[in-house]
């Protein structure tokens, strides 16, 4: 999915799923650190993405005013 398309999805979310979807963010990349601080290197690769996405949804929260 292509940075535009996720935004303007992330854009005609509610303010509660925003929320929840920042959650679910911030256990997969603990959960992806923890991974890695154990040796699995393919866990590596994919915290950088899902710190990207999550900082697009902080975005998205702030345009619409909302608290993150």
């Amino acid at each position: 999915m292509k940075v535009t398309e996720q935004l303007s999805d992330l854009r005609a979310r509610s303010v509660e799923d925003l929320t929840q979807r920042i959650h679910d963010l911030d256990d997969q990349v603990f959960r992806l650190q923890i991974q890695k601080s154990m040796g699995q290197v393919e866990a590596g690769n994919k915290i950088k993405p899902l710190r990207r996405e999550r900082a697009r949804v902080n975005t998205v929260l702030h345009e619409k005013g909302a608290k993150g």
